[in-house]
């Protein structure tokens, strides 16, 4: 098939696009290598994209809808996997303008390319994030998200109920899948795993908010991509009582080919227990700056995995054990320390 990925020099769009590529598909990449941090990690994962023969990478900001438009339109995917997108939960108190421009009007303008020129199957990333200020746990697809903490949290709802609006008035058939703190090589600077071992090599003290006591479901990149590669066969369809295309628990709209679907694998460990595994895979102890949580930040994220385990028969299963020394292998290497 040919597949149009956005965010395909990010992190997670990288393994996703490589994750194609060796499946034999034809990939279309866009990016628009914005300075949110160092672009010559994104130069590195785009080399390796670009020695595939059937990869053809685009530079340019999703924001430029004409631009996207006529790509969409002379390319023609069938499958859109719409990864692009300002991250980071803390920068959007520093530039919630971002936010805007990147996760409302960019993912607008590939909503309309695809009313115009339709697909078989659209994806696009959510956030964890999106259940903002709920309480109870394990966070199912089904409760309600109608708390966010952070512009980030709010622009990523956005993009769902925008998708939705699009999927029931087009019958765009839409896949959002909600993402939950996803780690691994080849992974993002700002995020927490990449400054703990930065710091921490150069024996540098790090921040450690909530007294360590803040949980996370963390995911390592090699399980997110599976279950996004399982999903991309899972195309949502306009009748929710097909029994080939409905499961318990399933979150299929009764008015759009919809779906909404949590990534995770719903076992949560402290941050200390975290940071005790980078500490064994560095074999360095880190000096703890103990701080308080930050505004917008959640205390504790897990995600229920019932419905991706029903609709593709694959949960993540690979443990911080695993996860956190293939990290700190590659950044060794990467960074030949």
């Amino acid at each position: 098939m040919r597949a149009l990925v956005t965010g395909a020099a990010g992190f997670i769009g990288f393994h996703t696009a490589r994750r194609l590529l060796e499946e034999g598909n034809d990939v279309i990449g866009v990016d628009g290598m914005t300075s949110y941090y160092d672009p010559e990690l994104k130069r590195r994962r785009q080399e390796i994209l670009r020695s595939y023969d059937r990869y053809q990478a685009f530079e340019f900001m999703l924001e430029e809808g004409s631009r996207y438009a006529d790509l969409h339109s002379d390319l023609q995917p069938e499958i859109v996997v719409h990864l692009a997108a300002q991250a980071g939960v803390r920068y959007s108190l520093e530039n919630p303008r971002a936010y805007v421009d990147a996760n409302l009007i960019g993912t607008f303008n590939v909503l309309e390319a695809c009313r115009k020129k339709p697909v078989r199957h659209l994806l696009l990333a959510s956030t964890s994030s999106a259940y903002g200020g709920n309480t109870r746990v394990p966070f199912r697809e089904t409760d309600p998200a109608v708390l966010p903490l952070t512009l980030y949290a709010a622009s990523k709802l956005a993009t769902e109920h925008m998708a939705h609006s699009y999927s029931h008035l087009f019958g765009v058939p839409t896949t959002a899948f909600r993402f939950f703190t996803v780690y691994g090589p080849w992974g993002r600077p700002d995020m927490a795993l990449f400054l703990f071992v930065w710091h921490i090599l150069r024996n540098e003290p790090i921040e450690v908010f909530n007294d360590g006591a803040s949980q996370r479901d963390f995911t390592f990149i090699d399980d997110l991509v599976e279950a996004i590669s399982r999903l991309i066969g899972c195309i949502p369809i306009r009748d929710p009582t097909s029994a080939e295309n409905s499961v318990p628990g399933d979150t299929l709209s009764p008015v759009a080919p919809f779906r909404l679907v949590n990534i995770g694998g719903g076992h949560p460990v402290s941050l200390l227990e975290f940071i005790a595994e980078i500490e064994r895979a560095t074999g360095r102890n880190a000096e703890k700056l103990f701080k308080p949580l930050p505004p917008g930040d959640i205390a504790r994220t897990e995600a229920s995995a019932d419905l991706l385990l029903a609709l593709t028969g694959y949960r993540p299963d690979t443990p911080i054990s695993t996860g956190v020394p293939a990290f700190v292998s590659w950044y060794r290497q990467f960074y030949d320390c």
